[in-house]
């Protein structure tokens, strides 16, 4: 089983790539499975039904979020009416929406899990055991974890607690593509962050000058997108569906699809 895990999508640039390459991606790569980051997808932050139901209608089959889940006003219709978003496991149990996403392929169960972290973000519940909560009272052949977290001691705490327990865990958030790819030693692919699908020539995703201006004078500005050429970056993750091991892990970052 192959699957394509998509790191952040940034604003209309970098989901306007999606929606046109997503087809051609899958098919070079034969993927059976998508994972996409969307918490970053409208314009500069959350995501919108119209985004979602068309990140799906073009071969996304799970979405996750973030600490922008909220960030668009229509959050709530997304979440409620669209099982294949799902929001971060440790927000409270009232908050709108799932953590999780099942679903029986013929071949394999998948589940896929979003968790967010809380090392320089949200003051949420614990994500080691709101995971734990998840794996004890759900069945699958491969669980997926996106977790969403920002500093690279967290996401690895986190996926070195849960290997064995999930077959993939990649980081997102960061923007920033890592180059540690592995296996850890219990079986569970790992990637620290899958990076940024937007704008290259921006800082995650944002015009320069914005955030530049931000640091020096320590002001703080409205975010506008950047504009300019677009980078895919994900994973792809090459998992027996029958044992659960790993055959390969192949980063992609790119600027066009043959």
């Amino acid at each position: 089983m192959r699957i394509l895990a998509i790191g952040d999508i940034v604003a209309s640039d970098g989901r306007e790539f999606v929606y046109n390459n997503l087809g051609r991606i899958r098919k070079k790569y034969n993927i059976d499975y998508c994972i996409a980051n969307g918490e970053n997808s409208a314009n500069t932050n959350g995501i919108t039904k119209d985004i979602a139901e068309t990140l799906i209608e073009c071969g996304v089959d799970v979405i996750t979020m973030g600490n922008h889940t909220f960030a668009n006003k229509e959050y709530s219709a997304v979440l409620e009416d669209m099982p294949r978003v799902i929001r971060p496991g440790n927000y409270p149990s009232e908050t709108e929406g799932m953590p999780y996403y099942i679903e029986e392929l013929g071949f394999a169960k998948i589940a896929v899990i979003n968790m967010m972290g809380r090392v320089h973000m949200e003051p949420l519940d614990c994500p080691f055991r709101a995971t734990e909560k998840i794996l004890d009272k759900i069945d699958a052949d491969i669980i997926v974890i996106d977790f969403h977290a920002e500093t690279t001691s967290e996401k690895l705490a986190y996926a070195n607690y849960f290997d064995g327990k999930a077959n993939i865990i990649f980081g997102t958030h960061t923007h920033v593509q890592t180059a540690d790819e592995h296996v850890l030693p219990k079986g569970t692919a790992y990637i620290t962050d899958l990076g940024m699908t937007g704008v290259r020539d921006s800082i995650l995703g944002v015009k320069k000058e914005i955030i530049m201006d931000m640091y020096y004078t320590r002001k703080h500005f409205r975010f506008e997108k950047a504009e300019g050429e677009v980078w895919f970056s994900g994973c792809v993750f090459d998992i027996d569906e029958k044992t659960g091991k790993v055959n390969g892990i192949e980063r992609l970052n790119f600027n066009s699809i043959d």
